[in-house]
């Protein structure tokens, strides 16, 4: 995430889902100075854990860390993104996708993480009918078929989806 952000150059990045906080603090690494990353988190309880590392960065002046539903909060914040990065609940990735197209910034860019999502979404198997794996489905043939947007899915980890937007 480091390296894309250094290669991309975004002065504004939306983290959704931060849970314990290393994708952002990878991703501040990589910001130019004057750059901020948004980071939200729906999941109260994490907070104290995941403030402490942040706080304690290096990088702490770049991040924001909100806890609540960027769905809600995005919209309220005046701002545009030349990045986001959806790593959220599965079950919303379409939501927060078009979201993000809102509020992307012209060639923007959006890196949807878990997209392979442990090879489930790749081999029809009844034990893979569970809500996530459905919803990560959903998402990478909603994704396959939009045509505002270049993509790839890298098959790094879990899956990485690209997507370069278009001109707007």
């Amino acid at each position: 995430l480091k390296f894309l952000v250094k290669m991309i150059r975004p002065k504004r990045i939306l983290e959704i889902g931060t849970f314990t906080g290393y994708s952002g603090l990878c991703m501040a690494e990589g910001l130019d100075e004057g750059g901020k990353l948004y980071t939200f988190e729906v999941e109260d309880e994490l907070e104290d854990f995941t403030r402490r590392w942040i706080d304690g960065s290096p990088f702490a002046d770049k991040i924001e860390f909100i806890i609540g539903n960027a769905l809600e909060i995005v919209p309220t914040l005046g701002e545009k993104f030349d990045m986001v990065f959806i790593d959220g609940n599965k079950r919303e990735y379409i939501k927060y996708y078009e979201m993000a197209m809102e509020y992307l910034s012209e060639g923007g860019w959006i890196l949807a993480d878990n997209t392979l999502w442990d090879g489930k979404v790749l081999i029809e198997n009844p034990a893979h009918n569970d809500h996530q794996t459905i919803a990560i489905k959903a998402f990478n043939d909603f994704i396959a078929n939009d045509s505002r947007v270049e993509k790839v899915i890298l098959p790094l980890r879990d899956g990485l989806t690209l997507i370069r937007i278009n001109k707007k």
